[in-house]
């Protein structure tokens, strides 16, 4: 499968997701709002959602992935005809180890959940005892998601190195579905009352992400026993490179956990909410773009190296760099320029308010500044992983996370949440920057001549959409406070016009053709 294929093909099922988790945004902004009990379940939510984006998107499929297609190729070599077999057996090992440890990690979170949202939010100076033991108990119903998710991550490796990667990426949509279907039919008559809902309705749809990952494996002739606990040496391995990779992957996520900390114990009741909203905004075009590419790159990075083809390795990094960039620039320069007429007509109604669309407006334009870094450092940590390499990532990760603490404690006694923001976008080029120089240095990795020509033209056309959405904002703003249909209306117009003005220009400037498109598609890797 071509690496634009395979991206597609997760990306397209990651945009029904993303769709459907913002459709579920709107949904929580209508009828919990931007306060009370919205802070408390996004303080409860952002533990298991940390871990999730770190198996799921991160460190698990980044250690796994490499280490079951060397032992297919392996197996093959030793045992032709029973590759695939043997490295079944190595994944038993693996689930039969993982298993009782998120069993039991689950157990002590949940015990503990008061200590650790009080380290979190310091009992919520603005909130009260009140609003901290509702943050609480809504941790203690949404922390079984992380095991049942983790397992998910296993199945989804398997199936992502047998080029099945839609059955993983689709997963998502059942979260967001099960999130929807609590708001739409079984919340409650208080802002309370529904977040707990939504706080149940995570863990149901862990289980279900779980059954789905079964089914498809048991489609795919892979079927995992439960064995008792080995700690065999590949399985040592894998343990060790999980936990550098963990941080190399979830910097950005350990930076927003970092900065909702602090809004929970410094800042106004609804930051915390504030910067959920506009990053989830921003996260839209990071998985469309960034996860699918990374996800899909992964395997082939680990083919190629294994085969000893660095050219085409450092070929297919130069052409997922082409692709990213030329997604992600547009996407970062219309949530900077337009943020405010995006953030009412999404969400300004019911509780949320015209004082909370500000807020998040200024929080999502100045988490926008990092989106093409954040991207980057999926794209660029491949790099690494596919070489069984996860220590230098997690030293780039933990300095890029000294600069965020360091800016967001410079900076949100002057800008309050907008510091925040600003603080883990500074830090996410701070960790692609190094990613980058890094590989360079190694000889892993360099810009071929294709990619700077393209760059170049990408980001003069992303600066003449720029230039039009700025003019376009003050006719679409009053549109976007009218009925539904209106808003979607003016937000569809303005983002057309954008997207035939960047897409007009991408081609006509010689930045990629049509047909060079369709060539890297059918392209195999």
């Amino acid at each position: 499968m071509s690496l634009l294929r395979a991206s597609a093909t997760i990306g397209g099922l990651t945009l029904i997701s993303r769709i459907l988790g913002f459709l579920r945004d709107m949904l929580m902004a209508r009828f919990v709002g931007a306060g009370f009990a919205s802070d408390a379940f996004l303080i409860a939510w952002r533990l298991p959602n940390l871990f999730r984006a770190l198996f799921a998107e991160g460190a698990f499929s980044a250690a796994f992935v490499p280490m079951f297609n060397r032992t297919v190729a392996e197996g093959e070599a030793r045992e032709p005809g029973n590759g695939l077999a043997i490295a079944l057996r190595f994944a038993e090992d693996v689930l039969a180890v993982l298993l009782p440890f998120l069993i039991l990690f689950t157990i002590i979170m949940i015990l503990a959940a008061g200590p650790i949202v009080w380290t979190m939010t310091g009992g919520f100076p603005d909130g009260g005892p009140e609003k901290f033991a509702l943050a609480t108990e809504y941790t203690r119903i949404t922390f079984p998601y992380l095991m049942l998710i983790s397992i998910v991550s296993l199945l989804g490796g398997i199936l992502n190195s047998l080029n099945r990667f839609w059955v993983n990426a689709a997963a998502p949509i059942l979260l967001n579905l099960c999130l929807i279907g609590g708001l739409l039919f079984f919340r409650g008559h208080s802002d309370v009352e529904t977040a707990r809902t939504q706080a149940i309705a995570v863990t149901v749809a862990g289980v279900l992400q779980l059954a789905w990952l079964i089914l498809a494996c048991w489609q795919a002739g892979v079927r995992l026993r439960v064995r008792l606990p080995r700690l065999s040496p590949e399985v040592k391995r894998l343990l060790a490179l999980i936990g550098p990779a963990a941080i190399g992957a979830g910097a950005v996520q350990f930076n927003l956990l970092i900065s909702t900390t602090l809004a929970a114990r410094f800042l106004p009741e609804g930051s915390v909410s504030h910067l959920y909203y506009a990053d989830r905004l921003n996260q839209l075009p990071l998985g469309l773009i960034g996860i699918g590419v990374g996800t899909a790159m992964l395997p082939s990075l680990s083919r190629q190296l294994s085969g000893g083809d660095a050219k085409a390795a450092m070929d297919t990094q130069n052409r997922a760099i082409e692709l990213v960039l030329l997604l992600t620039l547009p996407a970062t320069a219309a949530l900077m320029v337009s943020a405010t007429p995006l953030i009412r007509g999404l969400l300004q109604h019911g509780m949320f308010t015209a004082i909370d669309t500000i807020a998040t407006a200024r929080a999502l334009a100045a988490f926008s500044l990092g989106l093409p870094a954040y991207v980057l450092i999926k794209v660029l940590t491949p790099g690494f992983y596919a070489r069984s390499d996860t220590k230098t990532p997690v030293r780039i990760a933990m300095l890029a996370m000294l600069v965020n603490l360091g800016l967001n404690l410079a900076l949100i006694w002057h800008l309050a949440h907008i510091g925040l923001a600003l603080s883990t976008a500074i830090a996410a080029w701070v960790n692609a920057g190094l990613l980058y120089w890094t590989l360079r240095r190694r000889d892993h990795f360099a810009i071929d001549d294709r990619l700077r020509r393209t760059a170049v033209r990408l980001i003069a056309a992303t600066l003449a959409m720029a230039a039009v959405l700025f003019l376009l904002n003050p006719w679409v703003d009053p549109w976007t406070g009218r009925t539904l249909f209106e808003r979607v209306a003016a937000l569809s117009a303005m983002i057309g016009v954008a997207v035939v003005i960047y897409f007009g220009l991408v081609f006509g400037l010689g930045a990629y053709s049509v047909s060079g498109l369709k060539a890297q598609f059918r392209r195999k890797r």
